[in-house]
């Protein structure tokens, strides 16, 4: 399992390597912005899919697509200048979280953590089934519809094992397909709008009425509510903007400098890629549909089928996919912050061999995959969960940094709290947008389970706080106490080397009592113990515990509470003799009895339990089987009683190897077995 671990992750880093794990701005750009930039292969189509169908029609949902476009590059342009202010103020990372944590108060910073940590898990989730869905439209590779879950978790997989090995390391193999997706994209639209503005139109893409449910004609009826639905599924382009001010100590330093620069060209980059998408379809004509997205409709008809329109594919479908790795960046750091705050469960809080949070990380693959496979890995189904998380988040980090510049009064705290102000407004508007178009699609699942996060984490916040009280050291409480010291030596079925050394171990220990015990449903075979132990001279008393019905752990527990009735004060250790075997397969052909003994005795007050290990390697058994073959080829006539062994005295094979009679018998103790 080591050198499987290795393999996969790679050798371990030193925590003085982490300044050296830290990364530029072109590879953080492609870390933190695939997320987003992703976005603009399926916010287009889902617009569509909203103002297109039902009681609209195809021409005037297309007409809607500039509009709402120009609508979400405004909003984006608010959320960038906050974002950015954020950076600033809080260079250590967390975001969000932070910004809410110090700025609103503990309940408004769980709800933000809350949503974020939901968000980011549907970041992997709906990227990934995106992903899935540009990979089934190559029409080399349409027979894997059925596949795409299969596909999805794949994929989830792939980009796991690629962040355990550390974000550094990730960021390389990831910066690539983001860049060539940029620059498909650019090609895409810049090529297209020259030809219809400039050059030759381009033809209308090919309408085939049996892949489109709804009409094609313009005499259908375009709500406001349609509209407002259609731009809450525009909005989601904003999701992962959040994502750079959560990982700002993984830039070069200067870190915030930096991480600001990267978050106002990412922007950029998304607003004009985002815009120009939707300017061109509106030309284009695509028409939404589950057997090929809009976006491949887009490419067959500027590239053709050739080569180009393979490549901006294979791009699509790798950016859509990478666009994970942002949650993989953010969702370990977010809950490690949380963790440290007490209301996730320390483990979170962890680094792992490469410097990552390991645990998060695999928690987000696991809970992205249970979400993959319940909604059957399409898009549309989870983008409704997916902007009311991100959209509460928006609000109240920007409610927190407005907040913040009003009570330190800055130089132009004015401009600061105003922006702010106004962004976390526009964005609330979008959240109720989102929450009532889409309350029936899906929306009011994210409005049950942040509140349930939440519960988890002040049930994990009290059960933290009540243990540390406990364990609390007051001035003057702390009192030396006399300590009355049982020790009890659990007794297998036959006497072996693993029983002399557990007592041996338990008379150095000093105890005021000190008994051995045997559990045994068999009368004959407990005669045949006592007999056996008055033969090799053992000291110590051995009692007897009936178990009718078989049992080994409440006869034990049962005799305790005797031992406990017997003498006042006392603290019971219990020692359980068990032979380790050399292989883990080995474990798998004994019984898990001292397993089940600790995990209930751990439960009982004012005892201690010890297991005593005795090593039995590969060569002892084979010399064992060696001399017990040949006492059976020899067969002699009688065979005098051994003479009594002190305790201690057989605790080790005697050089010519003699072992005592049996030592491979009854119920020895194993690895997990007594």
């Amino acid at each position: 399992m080591s050198a499987l671990k290795r393999l996969l992750v790679g050798r371990p880093i030193a925590t003085e390597e982490q300044e050296h794990q830290k990364i530029p701005k072109s590879i953080a750009l492609a870390v933190f912005s695939s997320d987003a930039i992703s976005s603009t292969a399926y916010a287009t189509e889902e617009i569509l899919f909203v103002t297109a169908l039902g009681a609209s029609s195809l021409a005037l949902g297309l007409n809607t697509l500039v509009p709402i476009a120009i609508g979400v590059a405004i909003l984006l342009a608010i959320v960038v200048t906050s974002y950015r202010q954020t950076i600033f103020a809080y260079p250590r990372g967390g975001g969000s979280y932070m910004v809410t944590k110090e700025n609103l108060g503990r309940y408004p910073s769980l709800l933000a953590g809350a949503s974020l940590l939901i968000d980011y898990i549907l970041t992997v989730a709906v990227s990934i089934s995106a992903g899935v869905a540009a990979i089934i439209s190559i029409p080399a590779l349409q027979g894997l519809r059925d596949q795409r879950v299969l596909i999805g978790l794949f994929l989830i997989a792939m980009i796991t094992v690629a962040n355990l090995r550390g974000i550094k390391e990730s960021g390389r193999v990831f910066a690539g397909p983001t860049y060539v997706y940029i620059g498909m994209l650019s090609l895409l639209v810049g090529y297209g709008l020259f030809r219809e503005y400039l050059g030759t139109p381009l033809e209308h893409i090919e309408f085939e009425p049996g892949a489109f449910e709804g009409t094609l004609a313009s005499g259908g009826n375009l709500t406001l509510f349609l509209i407002l639905k259609g731009f809450s599924s525009g909005a989601v382009a904003l999701t992962g903007v959040e994502a750079i001010s959560d990982g700002v100590p993984v830039f070069r330093k200067p870190e915030a400098k930096n991480a600001a620069n990267t978050l106002v060209l990412m922007g950029l980059i998304l607003g004009s890629l985002f815009f120009t998408t939707s300017w061109l379809a509106h030309h284009l004509k695509p028409y939404p549909s589950h057997d090929e997205t809009v976006f491949s409709q887009m490419g067959r008809a500027v590239f053709g089928e050739g080569p180009l329109y393979l490549i901006m594919q294979v791009a699509t479908a790798g950016i859509l996919t990478l666009a994970a790795n942002t949650a993989y960046a953010d969702f370990p750091r977010l809950a490690s912050f949380i963790a440290r705050d007490g209301y996730l469960p320390r483990q979170f809080a962890n680094r792992g061999d490469r410097l990552v949070f390991s645990n998060g990380v695999l928690f987000l693959a696991i809970a992205a995959g249970a979400l993959l496979v319940a909604f059957g890995g399409k898009t549309n189904a989870l983008i409704p969960l997916y902007a009311v998380g991100v959209f509460t988040s928006f609000t109240l980090s920007q409610m927190g940094i407005a907040r913040r510049a009003y009570r330190l009064r800055q130089p132009r705290w004015q401009l600061n709290v105003a922006v702010s102000s106004f962004g976390s407004v526009a964005t609330f508007a979008v959240l109720l947008i989102v929450a009532i178009t889409k309350f029936s699609s899906g929306a009011w699942l994210p409005l049950v389970v942040v509140p349930a996060f939440i519960g988890v984490f002040l049930l994990i916040n009290r059960h933290y706080r009540s243990l540390r009280a406990a364990l609390v050291l007051e001035p003057g409480r702390v009192r030396p106490q006399a300590v009355n010291h049982t020790v009890v030596v659990l007794v297998p079925g036959r006497i072996h080397f693993g029983v002399l050394q557990a007592l041996q171990y338990a008379k150095s220990m000093r105890p005021t009592h000190l008994a051995a015990v045997h559990v045994a449903d068999d009368p004959e075979e407990m005669e045949e113990l006592q007999r056996e132990w008055e033969e090799r001279g053992l000291d110590v008393p051995l009692d007897a515990v009936h178990s009718p019905y078989r049992d080994l752990v409440q006869p034990v527990l049962e005799f305790l509470d005797e031992l406990d009735a017997r003498w006042d004060d006392d603290t019971i250790t219990v020692l359980i003799p068990e032979f380790v075997v050399k292989h883990w397969y080995e474990n798998a052909l004994h019984n898990q009895t001292a397993l089940a003994l600790k995990l209930a005795l751990l439960q009982r007050k004012g005892t201690v339990v010890t297991s005593v290990p005795y090593h039995v390697s590969r060569q002892d058994r084979r010399d064992a089987l060696d001399r017990e073959q040949a006492d059976e080829a020899t067969e002699p006539a009688s065979e005098a009683p051994a003479p009594p062994a002190p305790v201690g005295a057989a605790a080790r094979p005697s050089a010519n190897g003699d072992q005592p009679a049996g030592e491979d018998q009854g119920a020895v103790s194993g690895t997990t077995e007594v």
